[in-house]
């Protein structure tokens, strides 16, 4: 199959004529016109492919109102302006999607300015913004993620059963199969696959992205869910992106690859001369991801269910250090150098909304350039194995325990409101306060189990 989404910058290029031939080269009839909500869903507006010309003529609108983040019953009409860089024909062999095509979209006002409110066109701005300081941020992905079989009801069958743990091999159940025809079409759809193996927990998989650019990097981190989930279906398994979906057992993280580059397209983060050699820059990153980390947690991990991820014995990082040697803390130091040297943020989950994380954390790195933060030293000892007492004496502080925590210290974050503007900012506070207020109304089959006899 021809690939016409590579990173080369021959799809940039791409002509109206050019996409209109290859419509008609691979019978295309349908459109997909995607873009994600606030809160990180994916949402699709399925188009025939013989109104190609009002899509890339920006003339597709759609109503705002009904879209979660886009503040309900006052965002009419909004339009979407399809990037032609992220054309993408989707692979044969998926059948729910024979046949079709998809551009990732930014969301536009009626009038044709840019819409304050979506989540990728704010990182653009963003993106902007560090070319004035001279850096871009390039970000490498470790996507972790489940696979199950469920019942009518979403209930999770069969995990007591399942003993296959890291980098193990599970030929049962078409699991094996199900991991391949990913892998196929992923590449089909040009994202680079590093990596893929068995993690720890029953049916839970890791699949590592190629490094680029943090809106490439956002865009194949879309488009890798959605074929992910779209191929899981097909062999009657759900593919889970949920943090902590079984109790005992590890949850699921977004491992983040990051670095800077400067104008000359070179490595910021490397300085053979400096102590393990990180560059000054390299350094104020890590010092203002560890300033700022619990006022952007909730972009990070803005679910309820994150936080049952973030604790004690599940290999999940809680405490704000940062180490060259120990997995166990926030911020890792892999060992690569040179144009490889790169920062390993260990906490995100893939719950988040790409373009909002990506956003908050290029606006914390620089933050730190500009007021110089420097990180305290590194701790290259075991965390899990510090004692509470330890943990006081040494005055580690932990990540935020709950999604009302991680809100409080959102609110109050300047690094967050810069890199969200207000709009979002505060779109997704309230989202998020929703959401909290509705859990604290749940009463969940543990707490009936536990008090019914009182």
């Amino acid at each position: 199959m021809t690939n016409y989404n590579t990173i080369t910058d021959n799809v940039s290029m791409l002509s109206d004529k050019e996409i209109k031939e290859v419509l008609k080269k691979e019978n295309i009839k349908n459109i997909y016109l995607q873009f994600i909500d606030i809160n990180g869903k994916i949402k699709t507006l399925n188009m025939q492919v013989d109104q190609i010309d009002e899509i890339l003529d920006n003339q597709i609108m759609f109503d705002g109102s009904s879209i979660g983040g886009f503040r309900e019953n006052e965002t009419m009409d909004l339009r979407m302006y399809p990037d032609k860089s992220t054309f993408l024909i989707f692979p044969k062999n998926i059948s729910t999607l024979k046949n079709s095509a998809r551009f990732i979209c930014d969301i536009h006002n009626a009038d044709g300015t840019p819409f304050v409110g979506c989540p990728r066109s704010n990182l653009k701005r963003v993106i902007e913004n560090g070319k004035q300081y001279g850096y871009s941020m390039q970000i490498g992905p470790e996507v972790e993620f489940f696979l199950f079989k469920t019942d009518e009801n979403n209930n999770i069958l069969n995990t007591e059963k399942e003993q296959t743990g890291y980098y193990d091999v599970n030929h049962s159940n078409k699991y094996d199969e199900t991991l391949a025809e990913i892998l196929i079409a992923l590449q089909e759809c040009g994202l680079d696959v590093d990596a893929f193996h068995h993690e720890g927990a029953p049916f839970q998989h890791e699949i590592d992205l190629g490094y680029d650019d943090i809106l490439k990097t956002a865009d194949n981190l879309v488009t890798f869910k959605f074929i992910t989930k779209t191929i899981a279906d097909k062999f009657d398994l759900k593919a889970c992106f949920m943090p902590k979906p079984i109790y005992g057992k590890n949850g699921s993280g977004l491992h983040l690859n990051i670095s800077l580059s400067d104008k000359n397209n070179k490595n910021a983060f490397f300085d053979k001369n400096n102590e393990y050699q990180l560059s000054e820059v390299a350094r104020y990153s890590i010092g203002s991801l560890l300033k700022n980390i619990k006022g952007i947690t909730a972009v990070l991990n803005p679910t309820i269910n994150s936080y049952k991820r973030l604790v004690k014995d599940y290999e999940a990082p809680i405490y704000i250090v940062w180490s060259v040697v120990t997995r166990s803390a926030l911020i890792r130091i892999p060992s690569k150098r040179g144009s490889a040297t790169r920062l390993e943020l260990r906490s995100p989950d893939a719950s988040m909304n790409p373009y909002l994380a990506f956003a908050v954390l290029m606006q914390t790195c620089l933050d730190g350039l500009r007021n110089k933060v420097d990180p305290p030293a590194p701790v290259e000892k075991n965390l899990f194995l510090l004692s509470g007492n330890e943990i006081k004496q040494r005055k580690i502080k932990s990540l935020p325990r709950n999604l009302f925590t991680a809100l409080e210290e959102f609110e109050k974050s300047f690094v967050s409101k810069a890199a969200l503007g207000d709009y979002i900012f505060n779109e997704f506070y309230q989202s998020k306060r929703k959401e909290w207020k509705d859990y604290r109304k749940q009463v969940t089959p543990w707490e009936v189990k536990k008090y019914i006899d009182i």
